[in-house]
This record gives structure tokens, sequence and C-alpha cells, in this order.
């Protein structure tokens, strides 16, 4: 397997970033999100939701390991909106290499902290941040819309000074 490296999405990439996060998504929420909102999170409002934010703008980046998506972010102002590794890629050194990028564009934007959150129970992606940094500030209701629905999703928010 050859090192990661980070490029900007296309829209070559939108059907796997969509695959990805759809999985990894449903590998941890289920059960830990109000009722309904799992339901709503489909194939197709995952590719719609990605398909956008590729489309407008320069803030979703994959980590490409010999031809395949093995993992993106989304930034989206001082958040680290999403993080996301493939099955296949999680334990490696794609994860660390994706938040260190979030960490550089959220720095470059000139903002001082970086902020993230974590569905509650998550605990392997709780000790993740932590181990790369990241302050666990305590709970934090996130507010979420899936189809036309708002949704209070139960997390914590993690913060980490960036400049």
């Amino acid at each position: 397997m050859s090192d990661p490296t980070l490029r900007p999405a296309t829209a070559d990439d939108v059907d796997a970033i969509t695959m990805l996060f759809h999985e990894g998504w449903h590998d941890v929420h289920p059960g830990r999100v109000p009722d309904g909102l799992t339901e709503r999170r489909t194939p197709a409002a995952f590719h719609d939701r990605v398909a956008e934010r590729v489309a407008e703008t320069d803030e979703t980046t994959v980590a490409d390991v010999d031809g395949t998506v093995a993992g993106f972010i989304m930034v989206a102002g001082d958040e680290a909106e999403q993080v996301y590794v493939d099955r296949a890629f999680r334990g490696t050194a794609v994860a660390a290499l994706l938040l260190t990028e979030a960490e550089r564009q959220i720095a470059a934007a000139g903002h001082e902290v970086a902020w993230l959150v974590v569905v509650r129970g998550n605990d392997r992606a709780q000790a993740f941040y932590a181990k790369q940094g990241w302050v666990d500030e305590g709970d934090f209701d996130y507010t979420v819309v899936a189809l036309g629905e708002r949704f209070i999703s139960p997390c914590r928010r993690f913060t980490k000074r960036v400049r």
C-alpha cells in the first residue's frame, strides 16, 4: 500500500465518498441518534449532500491510496464537519493525516480554534481525537436537518487551538 495523498475532491469522487460516508455513518450512529434520523440517512440522501458540497465548495478533501478514496474531510468555517475513513483503512495513518489537514485548512482561514462533534457513545472516535490533542468540551446538542426535518443529535464537542 502506498502512502495516502491528499487532494481536493472532484465530481469523479462523489460516488466513492457517498458510499464511504453512508457506511461510516451507519457504523456508529444507529441507536445513538433520535428516532427517525437513521431512516433518513439513505444512500440517496448522502449522495445529494456530497454532490452539493463537492460542486459548490473546495472544502472537501480526500485521502487517496493507490487510486482509492480511503477517507475524506469536509470543513465548514471553523468546524471539521466530517472526518470519515473507509473501513479498510481504519487504524492506518489516514485519519491522522486527514484531521491534520482539516486543522491546517481551519487555521489558514484565520480561525484560532477548530471544533468538531462526535456522537455520544462513539468511544473509538473520542479516544482518537483526544490522542490527536483535541479537548473534550462536554455534551453538545447538534442540530441536524435530514430530508427537511430537524433533529437534535446528542454529541460531545471537541476543540483544538490551531493558530
